[in-house]
């Protein structure tokens, strides 16, 4: 329950004002710009990804079990509930990066410190729609 709470308060530490805007992205970039410039880079997500992981890996043996990932996919539940039924308008990107099976490479139903850290480059890449090297709510929108 602990990490639950932990990653529920990672995802909704949204400021009202910044997420009232409506702005696609809005939300994902308010949670994931670490320094608040405004923009996403690959080594914020990298660093948020390896918070996420570390809130969700409760025995702390660097795999998220099939019992950890249900929680962690709870949580990002219970974050789109809370944004209405979703993350908003253009961020479809965003789904499969959170998804087990994209995760899990080797498909062993673990997801290893190792496999999560590799595959934040490749969430970087799928966020960045037009390709300037940074994640801003221009990225989000229509498709």
């Amino acid at each position: 329950m602990k990490t639950l709470l932990t990653l529920t308060a990672l995802l909704l530490s949204t400021p009202a004002a910044f997420a009232q805007t409506g702005m696609p992205g809005a939300h994902f970039i308010e949670n994931w710009d670490l320094d608040g410039n405004g923009a996403v880079t690959a080594a914020e997500i990298a660093e948020k990804r390896s918070d996420v992981f570390a809130s969700f890996d409760a025995d702390e043996n660097a795999s998220l079990s099939p019992a950890e990932y249900a929680l962690f996919d709870e949580a990002r539940a219970n974050d789109q509930a809370q944004m209405g039924g979703g993350h908003g308008k253009g961020m479809q990107n965003l789904e499969a990066p959170m998804q087990r099976s994209f995760n899990d490479t080797n498909a062993d139903g673990e997801v290893s410190a190792e496999e999560w850290a590799a595959a934040s480059p490749k969430m970087f890449t799928a966020l960045d729609r037009n390709g300037d090297g940074s994640i801003t709510t221009a990225d989000f929108g229509a498709n």
